[in-house]
């Protein structure tokens, strides 16, 4: 058996305590580590970082950590830890990494990589100029529901896919009346905040590696809720944009249409659900299920509003691999992640891809600034 060291900065968020360290790094040592195709089993050891010693040391003690620190760099400096994984506010990352790869870490981020496509090449550039191996968290590529789709697309069940439309979001409290239900960076555009630097980033990967290369974008971004509430009770001026419309075309013609948003109250499926329509059929997903109706069982309707819906439009939809059981999103990625550190596998979720999240990022908001179509080019 061997431990692989790994530096988690910026552990003491949401994401960084629930999916990153308890669900993933975690469950992974709890079932005994990575195993290798040679026989080899991988074990993290976790070294927590984060400005908060209080918070540090109960995560630690909670779920059986032996190390923490407020001292980054001092950390950086030891030997023991091959990876460095970032998960802090996206306005402190840039920096951070370039530590991490001036001393020779393996890097593993939370997307995205930074507030800007020039920032996030930057670190592209550093990370293939000094070796060190790199990825980016992209972790709707491996929600079962997604998977699902995937497995859709091989199977050729949609004939030619013509459109997908998606549906994220949910009401985040402003804090008057109820507690605010995410942090109030999130809606500080001078604190890297925004939904659509948060979300633009998901669905450039999501289109690119599930439905097809994104080629170019429209969006219409808004701040409906100009004031909020903050977590020590003080109003502030929401200056983020906290819905987002955007449209993009793929290749092979394909038409998608997002809506993104914190200010919307949810009557779907799920949080995030999307509907792909082929030439021979049709599915809904949200993150864990998806149901499906084939060319076959497509009904056909009669518009009559002088009478009563006959048809129910929720029947005909089969559920797809409703049995099939799937590892959580966030640890099946680490889980390769850890192999390809380790000279097993591939790891095309890299920097640059990550590169790639920023730059549809910053097209959809030149885009509502400008309110025009902007073509996606290559990176290089």
């Amino acid at each position: 058996m061997k431990e692989v060291g790994i530096i988690m900065n910026g552990v003491t968020g949401r994401m960084g305590t629930n999916q990153h360290l308890i669900r993933s790094l975690k469950a992974i040592r709890d079932e005994g580590g990575v195993k290798l195709s040679s026989g080899e089993t991988i074990m993290p050891r976790m070294c927590l970082v984060g400005r908060n010693e209080d918070k540090l040391k109960k995560l630690c003690a909670d779920h059986n950590v032996e190390k923490w620190s407020t001292d980054p760099d001092a950390i950086l400096k030891e030997d023991g830890y091959e990876i460095y994984f970032d998960a802090q506010t996206t306005g402190r990352r840039v920096p951070a990494v370039k530590k991490a790869i001036e001393h020779g870490k393996h890097i593993y981020i939370e997307k995205p990589p930074a507030t800007n496509l020039e920032d996030a090449m930057e670190l592209y550039r550093l990370a293939e100029a000094k070796g060190v191996l790199h990825g980016v968290v992209q972790d709707k590529l491996w929600l079962p529901g997604l998977m699902r789709v995937k497995d859709l697309i091989n199977q050729g069940f949609f004939g030619k896919i013509l459109s997908v439309r998606g549906e994220f979001g949910y009401w985040v409290f402003e804090g008057f009346e109820r507690t605010p239900n995410r942090p109030s960076w999130n809606y500080r555009k001078e604190d890297a905040g925004g939904i659509i630097i948060d979300m633009l980033c998901h669905w450039r990967y999501l289109l690119d590696d599930v439905f097809g290369k994104v080629k170019s974008v429209s969006c219409l971004g808004a701040t409906h809720l100009p004031r909020r509430v903050d977590e020590n009770g003080k109003e502030y001026a929401a200056t983020a944009d906290d819905a987002a419309y955007a449209t993009f075309e793929l290749e092979d013609d394909i038409i998608v249409h997002m809506n993104s948003s914190w200010t919307v109250r949810v009557r779907r499926d799920d949080l995030l659900t999307l509907q792909i329509d082929g030439t021979r059929g049709s599915a809904v997903a949200g993150l864990r299920d998806c149901l499906i109706q084939s060319f076959e069982d497509t009904p056909v309707p009669k518009w009559n509003p002088d009478v009563q819906q006959p048809i129910n439009f929720y029947e005909g939809w089969t559920p797809h691999l409703p049995d099939k059981e799937y590892e959580n999103a966030f640890k099946a990625q680490w889980k390769l992640f850890l192999k390809y550190v380790h000279g097993e596998g591939e790891f095309p979720w890299n920097l640059l891809e990550g590169a790639k999240g920023v730059q549809l990022a910053d097209l959809g908001i030149k885009s509502w600034e400008e309110r025009r179509w902007l073509d996606v080019h290559e990176l290089v």
